[in-house]
Order: structure tokens, then C-alpha cells, then sequence
């Protein structure tokens, strides 16, 4: 009899999602004994009545490794562990279905399960993990802040989207002598951010590892003019917050669903430059969405690839509780619960920042 392994993808779609699935069914399929399905809409499926769950196989994998998003669906709404609950008021509450899923996943006969993911994904495998489940993580996220791994895969397609969005605004900024913001995501780190300012030539960048002073801003943005340039152009990222300041978010109402949602930085910032006497026209940009989406590029799909192989060769090893980690040049095994320990944050005195001041970029302090 096969032994079967369940895939999940959780959190936000990325690029190379896909490439990962596929090589995890195409490395199964070696051995022979294994088949392996698909929860549709991360653990959602399981807990779906009745539930939603897909084999995959070598004919329903075939070419999706260029492909954005996830054949399988996901969600950042519901889980194991936050199911959305109407109360008979009509209010919303949660409710812990963790132990109706773990006994799922044995009527189903599940050897093991793989959770693709980012921070809040892994962090349900690790209490999934603790509750007896044979989990493997596998580190998804283009905002690059998990720990105990180099990469993750997404973050460089993401990095090219932002790129590309910074060099095109450069033309137009020039072109009507405007300061343009482009705003990028990354929660609270500024990974996404910080690249995109050194590859696209950014005269500011603004990340949440380095809390900015307005005044300094604009005095940047005066040197610019001053040197006889006149336009200007600045990323900023959507957890980037001004000093004593709080980031920009509003509330979730949605059951289930994360509570913080980040956004609204950069017309913050427009507001604030506003204030303290910039007079060139301002325009706004918010990148959102099409960080995330779209095909992986060649350096995300080799990673993904990677890690899918690896994540297979570690339910062979039942290294349960592990999370695949990139650290170059090779694929290697950490402990899940270290890799959610803290974000992965940008050291402030790393040669990466080092780098945009040592090309004349402001972090705003």
C-alpha cells in the first residue's frame, strides 16, 4: 500500500509556489510508494465539509513550475486554529479545530504533510508539530523575513517587480520634474525595499529597521534639487514609520483574518513632506499586489525546485518539525520553531545598508 504525503500552501500567493509542488510529486513519484495530494486553500480543505483535497501527480504537475500563485489554492483567513465561527447574534468568533483536523488527516491515511508557507504558515506547522502531526516547512514568503534561511523563494521575483517599477518611474519623474514614492511591500521588514533602491537608483529609501526623520527627508530631497536635479524619487516600504510614529495599517473585521493589514505609507509620507515645505509635486505609487503575482524568475524557480526536493528527502528522513533552509549553496534541515523565533529583519549595520549610503541613498536618520 502507498504511502500518502499531503501538500498545503498557506498565506499570501508567490511566485514559485507552483515549482515547489511540482517537485515535490515529481521527487515522491521516484520512490515508487508514495502518492501525494493537495489541501485546496491551505488546511482549509481539510476542515471543508466535505473536504477539499486533489491528487497530484505527474500528469497534473507537468509545466507549472513557470506559473504564478498555486494550483492548489491558499488563504491568510481561517486555519486550524482560528476557524471563522457566526454566533447566533450574527457576531463572529474562532474556534480551535486542530484536533478535528489531525483526525482527518489519519482518516485519510497521511503519512506525512508538507505546509508551504511564510511566518504565520510556519508557525501553525510548529503547533501542529507539538499536537504529534509529521510536518515538514517549507519557507515561502517575497517578504524574505523568515529566519534560518538565506532566502526565501518569491522575495527576488518580488525584488525584479519592485525593480522594474522603480526604474520606470524614474522616466516620468524626470520627465515632469515630480518626487515620485513608490510604495513596496515587506511587513516589518524592508527587504523588498532596499534592493529595489539600490538596483533602481533611489535617491531615499525608507525601511522599518530604520525609523525616519521628515527633516532628514527633506533635506535629501533638498540636496537633490541643490545639485541641480530636478526631480527625485523614493521607496519607501509599507512598515517603514517615521520616528515616535506608528506604522500605517487599518483592522481587519474580517473573521479569521490576520488583524493588522499594512498600508498607507506612502501617501503618509506625502502628507508629511507636504508639511514641512517641500514644494515639488508629489505623486504616489503603490506597487501592492503585482509584487506577488506573475511568473517566478530563474533564480526563484531553481530555489523553489530545490526546496521541494529537499523537503521530500527530509519526510524520508522523518525530520518532523524541521523547515527546509536555503544556506548557500546548499539545502539543509532547521528546527521549525527557530525559524519563527524573531523576523528576519535587516541588520542596520549590515553591508547591505552600508551599500545605499555608500551610494549616496538616505535611510532617513
Amino acid at each position: 500500500m502507498k504511502k500518502r504525503l499531503l501538500i498545503a500552501t498557506g498565506g499570501g500567493d508567490c511566485p514559485g509556489l507552483n515549482a515547489v509542488i511540482r517537485a515535490i510529486v515529481k521527487r515522491a513519484y521516484q520512490e515508487q510508494n508514495w502518492e501525494v495530494l493537495g489541501s485546496i486553500d491551505a488546511f482549509n480543505g481539510l476542515l471543508s465539509d466535505p473536504i477539499r483535497v486533489v491528487d497530484l501527480n505527474l500528469e497534473t504537475v507537468a509545466g507549472i513550475h513557470v506559473k504564478g500563485g498555486t494550483i492548489i489554492g491558499t488563504t491568510n483567513k481561517g486555519g486550524p486554529f482560528s476557524w471563522p465561527v457566526q454566533q447566533a447574534d450574527g457576531s463572529w468568533t474562532t474556534k480551535d479545530r486542530s484536533q478535528e483536523m489531525l483526525q482527518t488527516l489519519k482518516e485519510l491515511k497521511i503519512s506525512a504533510v508538507v505546509n508551504i508557507g511564510g511566518d504565520g504558515s510556519q508557525r501553525i506547522s510548529q503547533r501542529l508539530y507539538e499536537m504529534g502531526c509529521p510536518i515538514i516547512g517549507v519557507p515561502k514568503t517575497i517578504d524574505n523575513d523568515l529566519s534560518e534561511t538565506d532566502f526565501t523563494f518569491g522575495f527576488q521575483t518580488a525584488v525584479d517587480a519592485a525593480t522594474d517599477a522603480v526604474d520606470k518611474l524614474v522616466s516620468t519623474a524626470a520627465s515632469h520634474h515630480r518626487l515620485l514614492i513608490l510604495e513596496v511591500m515587506g511587513r516589518y521588514a524592508g527587504w523588498i525595499a532596499l534592493h529595489a533602491a539600490i538596483a533602481g537608483g533611489a535617491e531615499v529609501c525608507l525601511i522599518p529597521e530604520i525609523p525616519y526623520d521628515i527633516h532628514k527627508v527633506k533635506e535629501a530631497i533638498d540636496r537633490r534639487l541643490a545639485s541641480g536635479k530636478k526631480f527625485a524619487n523614493l521607496v519607501i516600504a509599507e512598515g517603514a514609520k517615521p520616528k515616535d510614529g506608528e506604522m500605517t495599517y487599518v483592522e481587519s473585521e474580517t473573521p479569521g483574518a490576520m488583524k493588522i493589514k499594512l498600508g498607507g505609507a506612502a501617501f503618509k509620507l506625502s502628507r508629511e513632506l507636504k508639511e514641512v515645505g517641500v514644494e515639488m509635486e508629489i505623486r504616489e505609487t503603490i506597487l501592492g499586489h503585482l509584487q506577488r503575482g506573475g511568473r517566478p524568475n530563474a533564480f526563484d524557480r531553481v530555489l523553489a525546485t530545490s526546496m521541494g526536493v529537499k523537503a521530500f528527502d527530509m519526510v524520508l528522513n522523518q525530520e518532523w518539525g524541521h523547515m527546509v533552509s536555503y544556506r548557500h549553496p546548499n539545502m539543509v534541515s532547521v528546527p521549525i520553531k527557530n525559524a519563527v523565533r524573531k523576523y528576519n529583519l535587516i541588520d542596520v549595520d549590515s553591508d547591505l545598508v552600508r551599500t545605499a549610503r555608500g551610494v549616496g541613498i538616505s535611510l532617513g536618520d
